[in-house]
């Protein structure tokens, strides 16, 4: 079942209590770890430790027929000053105003299918050879877990696709730092408090090549960052990974599981898993090389 990546024509604003949800949900995340500056008709979240990059995106709320231009050049002007990544995530359906502006701004911008979790729940999914495991906060081991996740993360977005490549357990050790241990007890601090889950797939001879997290607000979890080195792909590890956090999401209370799909090839694979999309989730950035 093959879904188009891009949003549809209408610029109609969709009103639904699943996409409500989900603004809420968007909005509410960041603030777990940022600060936000409101610039126009948008909200810029900055960081107040070290951790992934952030973005701007639409004031909860929506509608903003008056957004102009000058708005998206005003924010990547107050991102450049802080030294933040030039992005901006929204949900289309949601805010459509957005989607030309930050295009009349040189853009490029990424239109993920929005994918939510049916209600019989995430079907299995198992992965041969391999060991897919929760990270526990409370265990020595979390720290490393949380860096190799997150380098794997940086491998495999860095040859995105879903095609086999000669990345792999070399160039990932390669890549490893040491974790920062600010940024480990505050992810542990998440973890223990059920508002995130890592999760990781690896073997025996391989150590860790795969791997995911979830972000959580209540009982609604955002499954993010699924990824599997290159050369370890079409081996079921990002299925399992995917599987075993929403099956942990579900268990500690969850009602609304979801995650975007960098394409259509990859919503195929959580379509097997249950998942069915409801909307584009996009991302904008300048076009590489800009």
């Amino acid at each position: 079942m093959s879904a188009p990546s891009a949003p549809p024509p209408s610029s109609r604003r969709v009103v639904d209590p699943l996409f409500t949800r989900l603004e809420a949900f968007y909005d509410a995340v960041p603030r777990d770890r940022a600060g936000a500056e409101q610039i126009g008709p948008f909200v810029l979240f900055v960081p107040d430790g070290p951790g992934l990059p952030l973005y701007a995106r639409p004031l909860i709320g929506g509608g903003s027929g008056g957004a102009s231009l000058s708005d998206v050049e005003a924010v990547r002007a107050r991102q450049r000053e802080l030294e933040l990544p030039e992005a901006f995530e929204w949900v289309h359906e949601t805010t459509p105003w957005v989607l030309p502006l930050v295009e009349g701004a040189g853009l490029s911008v990424l239109k993920a299918p929005l994918m939510v979790l049916g209600p019989d729940g995430v079907r299995e999914a198992t992965a041969p050879g391999a060991t897919v495991r929760l990270l526990d906060p409370e265990q020595p081991d979390f720290a490393a877990g949380v860096a190799a996740f997150r380098t794997i993360a940086a491998l495999a977005f860095g040859s995105p696709g879903t095609a086999p490549g000669p990345v792999g357990a070399l160039e990932r050790d390669a890549a490893l730092r040491a974790p920062d241990a600010a940024e480990a007890e505050r992810e542990a601090s998440r973890v223990a408090s059920q508002r995130a889950a890592y999760a990781i797939a690896e073997t025996e001879d391989e150590g860790a090549l795969a791997g995911g997290a979830y972000q959580r607000v209540g009982p609604v979890a955002e499954i993010v960052g699924v990824a599997t080195l290159p050369a370890a792909r079409r081996r079921g590890l990002g299925a399992a990974v995917t599987a075993a956090l929403a099956q942990r999401a579900h268990a500690t209370g969850a009602d609304l599981i979801f995650l975007s799909a960098g394409n259509d090839d990859v919503a195929r694979l959580y379509a097997r898993l249950g998942f069915r999309r409801v909307g584009t989730a996009c991302i904008a950035s300048p076009p590489a090389g800009a």
